[in-house]
């Protein structure tokens, strides 16, 4: 299914800056469903030990990447910081470990936002948006290196009762009834993030979809792309309450107004 688009910038007035404000050529192969250690000078050596060919040649850390040795995430509560990185930056398997990835600026076509974790001293780990779903891993989050941001938002589905509810600051903001993926094609639980924000051109079916950084479990691919799982809405409201699509999550048009206001970077937790 063609998921071509452009993506623009949408926000509430103190996160706006956070969200995506550049044209998205080829949405088309990802949606899936719609169908530590010490600091100091040891740590800046590790991060001064991978020079420009090595960076050049860690896979990137997207939503077309797979790590299969990057490290789960480990359910923590979270910090509710995000980061921007400044330039590519190297991904550690842990503080002053071993590098598994580089993360990029810039998310399919979007500034890439990624929550964090935990933190020790000068590093952060974040959730990355590559297969398997919940990888994880370490970056030196450097002042000259990222951009912060504290984001207080987070939505919540739970696909037993078939509901999406946003908060913020723990408090409820609006909750709605959705409809997710069929037995065959489920939905994945996890704790995910909101990666980027698409306005479709091509599709009549949702004018925004937001990917999340969550893959599909039984689709390695869809489309020619690899499986990204995203919410949408749907032509009509016959999905409401049921699990009736390949994997994504479809929503309201009511609950996608909300949604799109939301920082990039915002964790989606699926139960």
């Amino acid at each position: 299914m063609d998921r071509r688009g452009t993506s623009r910038p949408r926000g509430r007035t103190r996160s706006a800056r956070l969200l995506a404000a550049v044209s998205v050529a080829l949405f088309a192969l990802l949606v899936s469903a719609c169908g530590g250690g010490e600091g100091g000078d040891q740590a800046a050596a590790g991060q001064a030990a991978v020079g420009k060919e090595q960076l050049a040649k860690l896979p990137e850390a997207t939503t077309y990447g797979d790590l299969p040795d990057a490290p789960k995430d480990p359910g923590t509560e979270g910090t509710g910081k995000v980061l921007h990185p400044k330039k590519d930056l190297v991904v550690y398997k842990s503080v002053n470990g071993e590098p598994i990835a580089k993360l990029p600026r810039k998310q399919v076509n979007s500034p890439t936002w990624v929550p964090v974790i935990a933190e020790e001293g000068e590093w952060a780990q974040i959730l990355l948006p590559t297969r398997p779903n919940g990888a994880s891993g370490w970056i030196k989050a450097t002042d000259d290196a990222v951009e912060s941001a504290q984001n207080d938002f987070a939505v919540t589905v739970h696909r037993d009762d078939f509901s999406l509810e946003i908060t913020e600051n723990g408090k409820s903001i609006g909750e709605w009834t959705i409809g997710i993926g069929k037995d065959e094609h489920p939905t994945p639980k996890g704790r995910a993030y909101i990666i980027a924000s698409i306005a479709e051109t091509v599709n009549t079916y949702s004018p925004i979809v937001l990917p999340l950084s969550y893959h599909s479990d039984s689709h390695e691919t869809f489309g020619g792309g690899p499986g990204t799982v995203g919410i949408h809405t749907w032509p009509d409201n016959s999905f409401v309450g049921k699990a009736n699509s390949d994997g994504c999550i479809r929503v309201t048009q009511e609950a996608l107004d909300e949604l799109v206001k939301l920082p990039l970077g915002t964790i989606v937790n699926i139960v």
